[in-house]
């Protein structure tokens, strides 16, 4: 009875029109005497930021921080993808002819979470992984590898919540919120970013609009509040780095796996 009512709860509080007044509220400068209450309940690091707690002018923009040069050491190689944000990997393995298996104890199809995007047919035997954004990471995203813009694609969307109650019991969440997807061509194959807005704030932004390739590690787009970034990989072209596991916590810029030739 109790998760029925939060799933009640959760359905009618995920509309566009709570997410635009949320936004509203935390591009407010009013909203900037919350910073100081921000840090302390989610235990931020604050002094990773580029600038001090009281320099933002409101919640959003300290939200959407950069860091301070060399707070994210990234990995190195020619052919290295590395996590494009700080996260907990929520799940993560190879995709099964076009679907991603029990996240959460859902699955997911690549028609869903694409929205039927041409795409797709890249992926159905690729690699994955999910990695979770909580109120206390670091909110930017950036390219995983080095390469060149194919295809972007927004898909407006719910704002369901993206953390453990969401995704266990909300349907298809990843595949329900709205999401801006980045399709980049690498050496090696293509990987497609897929960021998903999350409950409240659902909002996601290119850095440059403009931009057409990235240096790995290069600043790509930030969330307005908490969300999940799904990472895929064409199919034969990748290879995990060993030890990497569902739970685990990773940083970005930290080595994810390799780029191969496809197979």
């Amino acid at each position: 009875m109790v998760k029925q009512l939060l799933r009640l709860m959760t359905e009618l509080s995920s509309h566009r029109w709570l997410s635009r007044l949320m936004g509203a509220f935390s591009h407010s400068r009013l909203s900037r005497f919350m910073i100081p209450v921000f840090i302390r309940s989610y235990g931020i690091p604050a002094a990773e930021a580029e600038k001090a707690a009281g320099e933002y002018r409101t919640l959003n923009e300290f939200f959407s921080r950069r860091l301070k040069p060399g707070m994210r050491p990234v990995a190195s190689g020619d052919h290295t993808v590395a996590s494009p944000v700080d996260a907990m990997i929520t799940a993560m393995g190879e995709i099964n002819c076009g679907t991603i298996m029990n996240v959460k104890g859902q699955d997911y199809t690549l028609e869903d979470l694409l929205n039927h995007s041409p795409h797709l047919e890249l992926y159905k035997k690729g690699y994955y992984f999910v990695l979770y954004l909580s109120p206390t990471d670091y909110h930017r995203i950036h390219s995983p590898l080095t390469g060149q813009l194919r295809e972007s694609d927004y898909i407006r969307g719910r704002a369901y919540p993206v953390n453990d109650f969401g995704m266990r019991h909300m349907k298809s969440v990843l595949s329900r919120n709205e999401r801006l997807i980045t399709y980049i061509a690498g050496s090696y194959g293509e990987t497609a970013v897929v960021k998903v807005g999350a409950m409240n704030v659902s909002s996601i932004r290119y850095t440059d609009e403009a931009a057409t390739e990235w240096q790995r590690g290069d600043d790509l787009a930030y969330f307005e509040f908490g969300s999940t970034v799904v990472l895929l990989m064409e199919s034969g072209t990748f290879t995990p780095r060993p030890g990497l596991a569902p739970d685990t916590k990773v940083k970005m810029g930290e080595l994810l796996g390799e780029m191969r030739r496809p197979v």
